[in-house]
């Protein structure tokens, strides 16, 4: 089976190409950015014409994390949107037995029962700051279920919650939460520096997924999961930014003060999925205990900027 991975080269997408590899019995197919800008619908054409794939998982994305969406919403909605309406609608003429797409978390209201049930996508308003990119990939599950009722199209829709993991993106300028802390934190302790400023209060609480994790979940679905509703993916671990802080600080060997900036926005105030339904569907569960998970992470992005932590260090203990 011939099978498009769109943002194979990026975070989330390299991990689902290893899997896949490791799988057998894929001939993965990896579109770069430079060549084929899936924001365009001549490269669109051309990248499966070229390629002739039977399977498309697409997973390429304009994102990143609150500072990102406030600066950037209008580069967010359209990327997303534009990508995706158009991938989708071509693998449909191009005759793709099956098409995966991952939609995100922010799609759901602000103020969500926890644990967020699939059946809730639609019960309100995204987090204002969230809004643009959540509600362009939501448009996908729109035209997915659109699809398959008047096209018959195989299309299924995955909701991840958030990631980390080796690989992540850690620019300060655009990076989610977890790379954000970690970077924050070995900058000071290289530096000596005695506080770090964050956002918020830290009281808004996040479910996180390991990469890892995540990818074996969209491997399976693709695998396995035929079904027009949508799939939540995620650990079903909750915990407060404050929590995670100190957590992070701990493995870091990170010492001084954690300084609240109350004037910048906590987003969404609390995210934790209902997993129940992957692991109906197709099996899904998370493997990758959030503690193991963060000390992997935090190894890896020192071994990318060779440092050393302290000798003290609570991830160096262990």
């Amino acid at each position: 089976m011939r099978i498009l991975v769109t943002g194979g080269a990026g975070f989330l997408g390299s991990h689902v190409v290893q899997t896949l590899n490791e799988r057998g019995g894929w001939d993965v197919i990896v579109p770069r950015s430079a060549e084929f800008d899936l924001r365009e619908k001549e490269a669109i054409i051309r990248l499966l014409d070229c390629s002739s794939p039977q399977v498309v998982i697409h997973l390429a994305a304009t994102g990143g994390g609150i500072g990102a969406n406030r600066s950037r919403p209008g580069e967010f909605f359209y990327d997303n949107v534009m990508m995706g309406v158009q991938l989708m609608e071509h693998a449909r003429l191009f005759g793709i037995e099956k098409f995966v797409t991952a939609g995100t978390v922010c799609s759901y209201p602000k103020f969500t029962p926890v644990p967020f049930r699939e059946e809730h996508l639609w019960d309100g308003y995204p987090e204002e700051i969230n809004a643009p990119y959540g509600l362009a990939k939501k448009m996908l599950l729109v035209q997915s279920q659109a699809y398959r009722d008047q096209y018959g199209f195989n299309s299924i829709s995955l909701i991840p919650v958030n990631l980390y993991g080796p690989g992540d993106n850690f620019d300060l300028e655009t990076s989610h939460v977890i790379p954000a802390l970690i970077r924050k934190c070995v900058d000071a302790v290289e530096s000596g520096e005695d506080r770090i400023v964050l956002w918020g209060d830290g009281t808004a609480t996040r479910e996180f997924l390991y990469v890892e994790d995540a990818a074996e979940a969209i491997v399976l679905a693709t695998e396995r999961y035929e079904g027009r509703e949508p799939v939540n993916i995620g650990s079903g671990f909750e915990i407060t930014i404050r929590d995670l802080a100190e957590l992070i600080a701990g493995y870091t060997g990170f010492s001084g003060r954690i300084v609240w900036d109350g004037t910048k926005p906590n987003g969404q105030p609390r995210r934790r999925l209902d997993i129940s339904r992957a692991e109906q569907m197709f099996g899904f569960r998370a493997r990758t205990s959030f503690e193991d998970g963060l000390r992997r992470t935090i190894r890896w992005y020192l071994g990318e900027r060779e440092v050393r932590l302290p000798n003290d260090s609570a991830l160096v203990r262990v």
